[in-house]
Formats: structure tokens, sequence, C-alpha cells
């Protein structure tokens, strides 16, 4: 986590317009019409702010496992996206492209940067868990998130793409 904030630090693009960002796009936060073709509602707001939405697809991208990520990222904590017939991130961003009209040359830092902020939350759950602060057992497993993410995003600024 050191090494990939210190990256994102000293990478950070400039902002550009900004917009009313969500901050926790993903499946387990949109209704689909009954054929699961088209989002009818989103929900969860409360972390919702103004702000570069290419955070949002950050964000969006690093809850979206693909079956070649390793281990944690296989299992149930990380939903469907892992299943035969879904699309890879590669092909979820360049869509988000095409229909939104944005650019830009620093998708690895908006996905890392979404990895990074995902683990910074799932960390602070964990916390509440060690300290025995909140015993839900499915808060257990969380270090191991915190470290596959971080992992996952360091990989990603090695390799330059997401």
């Amino acid at each position: 986590m050191t090494s990939v904030g210190a990256w994102l630090e000293a990478n950070r693009p400039v902002d550009g317009a900004p917009a009313l960002i969500h901050n926790d796009f993903k499946f387990d936060n949109v209704i689909f019409d009954p054929a699961l073709e088209k989002i009818t509602g989103v929900l969860d707001w409360e972390m919702a702010t103004i702000g570069e939405p290419l955070m949002d697809l950050g964000s969006a991208l690093s809850y979206w496992a693909q079956s070649d990520d390793g281990g944690v990222f296989q299992s149930g904590l990380f939903g469907i996206t892992t299943k035969p017939g879904m699309p890879p991130r590669t092909q979820i961003a360049r869509r988000y492209f095409e229909r939104s009209g944005r650019r830009t040359e620093h998708l690895v830092f908006y996905y890392a940067f979404g990895l990074f902020k995902t683990a910074v939350v799932l960390q602070q759950i964990y916390y509440r868990f060690a300290k025995g602060l909140t015993t839900d057992q499915r808060f257990a497993p969380f270090i191991m998130v915190v470290r596959a993410m971080s992992e996952q995003a360091q990989r990603a600024i090695d390799r330059g793409s997401i």
C-alpha cells in the first residue's frame, strides 16, 4: 500500500470537468430490468460527491475481477464478473469511453486508485473486526482482500495496464 500510495501521489493526472460521482458503483449497487439488459436504478449513494468521473470508472474496475486474476479475486466476494461470458476490464473501460465520450491516457492510475481506495475501506472494516468492535465473521478474511488488492494495484502499475 505504501508504494502504491506513493505512485498515485506522484502520477496524479489533472482532473477533467467535474460531475456527480457515485464512488461505489458496482453490480450490487444497481437494479436491472427483468431481462437484465438495462439498469433501472442505482443504490447506495451515501459516498456520492462532485469530482472526476474517471474515479467512478476506476472504482467500478476495482470490483471487476476477471477469470485470470488470482486467488481471492475468484472468491464470492467479487461477485459474478469472473463467470463465463463476462467481458474483461479492458472491454468495460472501452465501452465506458465509447458511451461517455471521455478519454484518458491514465487508466492505470484510475484503476490503481480504485483498488487502493477499496482496500482502505476494507482495511478499516477489518480493523474493527480485529479489535472486536464487530463480530461479523464475514469480515475475517478482509485482510487477505486488502493485501490482494494492493498487490493487484502494484501489478497494474508495473505492467502499465489494467
